[in-house]
């Protein structure tokens, strides 16, 4: 899976700009004979054939978009003008390189030299619409020909393995859902499972939205990656979750209550299996199952996730276990479906 995942980490896909993602991902169903069609918002739905018909119909959910910048002007000196797209600290982009538009030009982000700041401007954190991305343009006309308005940004960070099985890269939140469902649709599954790969999560989880209003699931499972704040001066009750202690099972973030009785499986499955396994200790964040859970009549939704550090940066870091421990469960638990 390590493969399929430095893979889908290298593609581009801001939120409203998932094209690529999505072509790779339609590519990887059609090798594995699943059926795939893409909804009017750019979610891709996939269908496969399992063992046995189910009860229940059951949906696994992952996000295809990521966080990144948008150009919303030009400056007449060739400077460019930018706002955050999806929930970015402004602190870890400073001087970063990224990546904009279907031309892959390259940029830098700056801001005012220290020498030229004053004494609260070196004090503070600016805001993204106060940073400058250069493209090396002399001029606003050059930089046109380059660019234009609405054209995302992504960050240029190229997967690495340090040491301890912790691989560093962008976008792991949620490529990581996405290699692990296309490893179930690979594999030979206990049930029918539909599968959707949804769009603009990290702006308001929009599409899956859409997903669950059309799919209409009975069981909705949530693959996502989740912040970890297992830092040295954090106290521990507010440390959420550490990669490399296992698989994160929540009760509850910043969006969604989770269904006690599917918790209470996943859990259960986790411990009877020895699969590594956290919870997280604080409530944060927010994934597409705040949406999910509330369409139409009701979805009983459950969510697995890994814990990640740094998450919506350049340089995100999770720990390859743990991944494959997400990808054991959420078999489990479709095996468990099955029963």
């Amino acid at each position: 899976m390590l493969k399929l995942l430095n893979e889908l980490c290298t593609i581009p896909g801001v939120s409203s700009d998932e094209g690529a993602v999505r072509d790779f991902v339609i590519r990887c169903a059609e090798k594995a004979g699943a059926a795939a069609e893409t909804d009017p918002l750019g979610n891709v739905l996939i269908f496969k054939r399992g063992k046995r018909k189910p009860d229940r119909k059951i949906m696994l959910c992952a996000h295809m978009d990521e966080v990144g910048l948008m150009i919303t002007y030009i400056h007449d000196n060739g400077y460019l003008g930018l706002s955050p797209v999806g929930g970015i600290d402004p602190r870890v982009i400073i001087g970063k390189r990224v990546i904009i538009g279907q031309g892959r030009v390259p940029g830098v982000i700056g801001l005012k030299p220290p020498h030229l700041s004053g004494v609260d401007e070196k004090s503070s954190v600016p805001d993204i619409s106060d940073m400058l991305l250069d493209i090396g343009a002399g001029s606003g006309e050059e930089a046109a020909e380059r660019v234009s308005l609405g054209d995302t940004a992504y960050f240029d960070s190229m997967p690495i393995m340090l040491s301890g099985n912790m691989l560093k890269a962008r976008a792991i939140d949620d490529r990581l859902g996405c290699a692990v469902m296309l490893e179930l649709i690979e594999s030979d599954l206990p049930i029918d499972c539909h599968f959707a790969f949804t769009v603009q999560e990290e702006v308001g989880c929009r599409g899956a939205f859409a997903a669950a209003f059309n799919l209409k699931p009975d069981i909705a499972l949530i693959l996502e990656g989740t912040t970890a704040a297992d830092l040295p001066s954090v106290k521990d009750s507010k440390r959420i979750c550490s990669p490399g202690k296992g698989v994160v099972i929540p009760f509850m973030d910043g969006g969604t209550v989770y269904d006690r009785e599917l918790y209470d499986v996943l859990t259960s499955l986790a411990q009877s299996r020895d699969i590594p396994w956290q919870t997280k200790r604080y409530i944060a964040g927010g994934t597409d199952a705040r949406v999910i859970q509330r369409s139409r009549g009701g979805v009983k939704t459950a969510a697995l996730a890994v814990a990640v550090r740094n998450i919506h940066s350049p340089a995100s870091i999770a720990n390859t276990s743990d991944m494959q421990g997400m990808l054991e469960l959420a078999t489990l638990f479709l095996e468990e479906m099955s029963q």
